[in-house]
C-alpha cells in the first residue's frame, strides 16, 4: 500500500504568472481520489510534480510506495514507437535500466562479437533475469491479449501508432492496474476508452487495492469510481484546492453550499469592517477637539489594523464562464449522403442520409472505423467538389473505401480532431493564429481576437503558443476557429474528451443553437443526451441506426 501527501504546494509558469497556490491534500492508502478543475488550473502539472517530472517553487511531496504514471499523451502516439517501447515506460525503474542496457549490448553484438561484448550481453541477460524482466515479459502477455487480444511475442514490436487511441489506453492501464506499483497517478485514463472499457476501468478501480490520483471529466466514472473529489480552483493568486470527501453525485450541492458559506462568511467580515472602519473615523473626529478620547481612538485604530493583518476569509475562486457562438449556415436538405460505403478492412457496405439540421451521434467500439467515417467527410466525401474542401488547411489522410459518400450544396466540413494535431498552429500564439488568419478565415483585430479568446476562457493563455496549452484548452481553442470558419457540418471526433465539465456544458449549448449539420463521434454517455439520430458501427461489421444509445457493442472480429 503507498500513500501521496501534498503539503502547501506552489508553482509559477515559466513567465512568472502563478498556477498553484499552496496547494494541500492528502490520497490516503488505497484510496481512489479524481482530481478535477477547469482545463489550465493546473492538473497535469501538479500530477507532474508528485511524479517528480518538475519541482515545485514552494512546498513538499511526501510519497509511500512505488509510482506507476499514465501520461496524458497515451493515446494519442503516431510516431515509431513500439509496443514493448510503450510497455516500458510504465514498468518500475530497475525493469526500464535493465531493458536499456540490454538493448545496448544487442546492438554491439550486431556490430562485434569479441569476448568482451559477449560478456557484456551474458551480464545484461542476467541484469535483466534480475530486475525482473522475464516477469514482466509475462506480465505484458496478459496484458495484450487483454487490450488487443495479439499475445506479447507477436505484439512487442508492432508500432503503437497502428493501434487505436482506445487500445493504446487499455494496454497501459492493463500494464499499471496489474503491475507491482502501489501508487499509480492516472492522467485522464478514460479518454480514448469507448464505453465497455469505461466500465471496466470503473469496475477495476472500483476493486483495485492500490493508491489513486485520477484526472477525469466523465461525470458517470467519477461517480462510479471515486470516493473523494479533489477540486483545483483558479484564483488571482494561482489555483487552489478542496476537498470535497464524498462522491461525484453529492459533489455540486456541497459545492454550492461551500460557495454560499464563503459568501456569508465574506459579507460577514465586510461588514464588520466597515463597522471598525466608520469607529476608528468617530473617534477621530471627537479626539480632535476632547483629548479624553484619545486612547479610545488609538485602541480602535489598533483593533483596525490587527483586523485588517488577520485578513478577510477565503475569497470565492473564480467562476468559468465559456460562451460558444456556433453559427453554421444553411444548406441543401440532404448534407451527407453515403451510398453502398465500405470502410477498407473496417465496416461493411452501408447507405446514408444526413439531413439538413440534425445531430447524429456515431457509436461503436474503438478500431471499427468511426473516426475513419469523419475524416473520409472532413475531407469532403470520396471525389469533393471545390465548395466541399475543409474549412482548415490540416493535412487528411486518405481513407481507403469502396462505394461512395459525397456532401450536399453549400456543406462546408469542420473537423475536430481527436488527437489535437495541427502542425501550422505549432509554434504560434493564440492571438496571433487569430490575428493573421489564413485563406479560410479572415483574421481578427488584436482587440476583438482577445475578446473571442475572453469568450472561451482563454484570455491569460493568448500569448502562449498553441503547443504549451493543456489538452482541454487546446480543445476550446480548435471549436473557437470551427466558429470563426463558417463550417455548416461539424465532424466531432471526441470532442469532450479533454474538455472539463463546465466547457462540455458550454459546447452541448453551442450545439444546440448551431444552424447546420452535427456528427460525433463518442463515447460520452452524458453528451449523446443532445442527439436525434445515433449511427452504430456494430461488432459484425454492420453500420446500423438505434433509437437509443447503444454502448454495449463488442469490439470488431478481424484479423489483428
Amino acid at each position: 500500500m503507498g500513500h501521496v501527501d501534498l503539503n502547501a504546494i506552489s508553482y509559477h509558469l515559466p513567465d512568472g504568472r502563478p498556477l498553484l497556490d499552496d496547494v494541500s491534500f492528502r490520497v490516503g492508502d488505497g484510496a481512489t481520489v479524481a482530481l478535477i478543475g477547469p482545463n489550465g488550473t493546473g492538473k497535469t502539472t501538479l500530477l507532474r510534480i508528485i511524479a517528480g517530472d518538475l519541482d515545485a517553487h514552494a512546498g513538499a511531496v511526501t510519497r509511500s510506495g512505488g509510482l506507476g504514471v499514465m501520461r496524458q499523451f497515451v493515446g494519442q502516439m503516431r510516431d515509431t514507437t513500439t509496443v514493448r517501447d510503450l510497455l516500458l515506460t510504465v514498468a518500475p525503474l530497475r525493469v526500464r535500466a535493465a531493458a536499456e542496457a540490454l538493448e545496448d549490448a544487442e546492438l554491439l553484438m550486431m556490430e562485434s562479437d569479441d569476448e568482451a561484448i559477449q560478456m557484456r550481453y551474458a551480464q545484461a541477460l542476467a541484469d535483466w533475469a534480475d530486475a525482473g524482466g522475464y516477469e514482466a515479459e509475462t506480465l505484458w502477455d496478459v496484458c495484450t491479449v487483454a487490450a488487443i487480444g495479439v499475445p506479447y511475442d507477436k505484439a512487442q514490436w508492432r508500432e503503437v501508432r497502428t493501434l487505436s487511441g482506445g487500445e493504446q489506453k487499455r494496454l497501459v492501464l492493463e500494464a499499471l492496474l496489474r503491475g507491482p506499483d502501489e501508487v499509480l497517478l492516472l492522467d485522464e485514463p478514460d479518454n480514448f476508452l469507448d464505453v465497455p472499457a469505461k466500465r471496466w476501468l470503473e469496475e477495476r478501480l472500483r476493486e483495485t487495492p492500490k493508491t489513486v490520483l485520477l484526472v477525469s471529466h466523465d461525470r458517470e466514472l467519477l461517480d462510479r469510481a471515486a470516493s473523494r473529489i479533489a477540486t483545483l480552483e483558479p484564483g488571482a493568486a494561482g489555483s487552489t484546492a478542496w476537498v470535497h470527501p464524498g462522491h461525484f453525485s453529492t459533489y455540486h450541492e456541497a459545492r454550492a453550499a461551500r460557495f454560499a458559506k464563503l459568501e456569508e462568511l465574506r459579507r460577514r467580515w465586510d461588514e464588520e469592517h466597515q463597522k471598525l472602519k466608520d469607529l476608528v473615523q468617530m473617534y477621530k473626529i471627537k479626539a480632535a477637539y476632547n483629548d479624553g478620547l484619545a486612547s479610545r481612538y488609538q485602541a480602535a485604530k489598533t483593533r483596525l489594523a490587527k483586523f485588517e493583518e488577520a485578513g478577510p476569509p477565503e475569497e470565492l475562486p473564480q467562476r468559468q464562464n465559456v460562451r460558444m457562438r456556433l453559427l453554421g449556415g444553411r444548406t441543401a436538405k440532404r448534407a451527407v449522403i453515403c451510398e453502398r460505403l465500405e470502410l477498407a478492412g473496417l465496416m461493411k457496405p452501408f447507405d446514408l442520409e444526413v439531413w439538413y439540421g440534425e445531430r447524429v451521434a456515431v457509436l461503436g467500439s474503438n478500431g471499427s472505423g468511426k473516426s475513419h467515417f469523419l475524416r473520409l467527410l472532413a475531407a469532403g466525401g470520396s471525389d469533393p467538389d471545390a465548395e466541399h474542401r475543409p474549412v482548415d488547411d490540416v493535412v487528411i489522410a486518405p481513407v481507403e473505401h469502396g462505394g461512395r459518400a459525397r456532401l450536399g450544396a453549400r456543406v462546408r466540413p469542420g473537423w475536430f480532431a481527436q488527437t489535437h494535431e495541427h502542425p501550422r498552429l505549432v509554434g504560434r500564439t493564440l492571438l496571433e493564429i487569430l490575428h493573421r488568419g489564413d485563406e479560410h478565415r479572415d483574421g481578427l483585430p488584436r482587440e476583438q481576437a482577445a475578446r473571442a479568446l475572453d469568450r472561451y476562457e482563454l484570455a491569460r493563455a493568448g500569448e502562449q503558443v498553441f503547443e504549451s496549452l493543456s489538452g482541454g484548452q487546446q480543445a476550446r481553442f480548435q471549436i473557437l476557429l470551427l466558429e470563426l470558419s463558417g463550417a455548416t457540418l461539424l465532424l466531432l471526433d471526441e470532442p469532450t474528451d479533454n474538455l472539463d465539465l463546465h466547457s462540455a456544458e458550454a459546447l452541448e449549448e453551442g450545439l444546440s443553437v448551431f444552424e447546420g449539420t452535427v456528427l460525433a463521434v463518442t463515447h460520452d454517455r452524458w453528451f449523446t443526451r443532445g442527439f436525434d439520430r445515433f449511427l452504430v458501427f456494430g461488432a459484425d461489421g454492420t453500420v446500423y441506426e438505434s433509437d437509443e444509445p447503444v454502448w454495449d457493442e463488442g469490439r470488431v472480429a478481424r484479423q489483428r
